[in-house]
């Protein structure tokens, strides 16, 4: 009886630890849900039941209709997206050259790298600002992205070094005896052997542009080149309490995740479990 009663009371227990966790995880996102379609704007006039206000699709016809939202989005679309092509493009071939050839400073030009990770990002923002400055990179959508893509790179050629080092090199071997050249092998054998490194890559360099909002506050200024994070929290200052209005701004911007999610979740669970092969 001693036995039974323990073994119920530790499930009981369990059980409430986990619906009190998932509760105090879930919802505040489902009170953004709901904020997004309350009718209410003040936060401190929402309901703390969910959907307690209501139900309405005038925030997002707001946001669309009397905003520069649409542009907001774009603006973010297109420097996230450029960043994660730019940083792939650059890092997978960069690891490539670190992993497979030996030249002179090799190893002091990986410790460099592996240096400047070490220093937060924000330690560099005066000297980013006055590079951009003179460069005219100020206010513009590509000084943006190459602040993201400078940043991206140290790391992550260190993390796609890593991985191409696990891939055996007697498969280039045997492409270069059927005559293929370096770029060739690159491209037809090891970047596709690769593919589980560089889906993650893309999901880590596309969200962190999508989600920042330090370095596009120090870069744009003009409401034509703004990002989402910047006009979303133009909602909410102290001039202004359209919660409603950010609610729904945001609950839009987890769009591109989920649809990246659901193409690329079968590869990257596949790769992370998967992992590489070694020699």
């Amino acid at each position: 009886m001693k036995n039974s009663f323990g073994k119920v009371l530790n499930r009981v227990i369990v059980w409430v630890f986990l619906l009190l966790t998932s509760f105090i995880v879930l919802y505040p996102l489902v009170y953004v849900v709901s904020a997004a379609f309350s009718p209410q704007q003040n936060i401190s006039a929402l309901n703390i039941v969910p959907f307690g206000d209501g139900f309405t699709m005038a925030n997002f016809k707001q946001i669309f209709k009397n905003t520069d939202y649409p542009l907001w989005f774009m603006n973010t679309l297109i420097v996230a997206t450029v960043t994660m092509v730019g940083t792939v493009f650059v890092c997978a071939l960069s690891a490539y050259v670190f992993s497979r050839f030996k030249f002179t400073l090799k190893k002091p030009l990986m410790m460099t790298l592996l240096i400047l990770q070490i220093f937060p990002s924000f330690v560099g923002m005066i000297a980013i600002y006055v590079i951009l400055y003179r460069i005219n990179g100020l206010d513009t959508l590509w000084g943006l992205i190459l602040v993201y893509l400078a940043g991206n790179i140290p790391y992550n050629t260190w993390l796609v070094k890593s991985y191409l080092d696990t891939i055996p090199r007697s498969l280039d071997e045997a492409a270069r005896i059927d005559g293929a050249n370096h770029m060739q092998i690159f491209a037809r054998i090891v970047l596709p052997l690769a593919k589980p490194i560089v889906t993650f890559l893309c999901i880590t360099s596309f969200t962190a542009p999508w989600m920042d909002y330090i370095f596009p506050k120090m870069v744009l200024r003009s409401s034509k080149v703004q990002t989402v994070a910047l006009g979303l929290y133009s909602f909410v200052t102290d001039k202004k309490n359209l919660f409603a209005d950010f609610a729904a701004g945001a609950l839009l911007i987890s769009v591109p995740f989920i649809i990246f999610f659901v193409v690329t979740q079968k590869m990257l669970i596949t790769s992370l479990g998967g992992a590489a092969v070694k020699e």
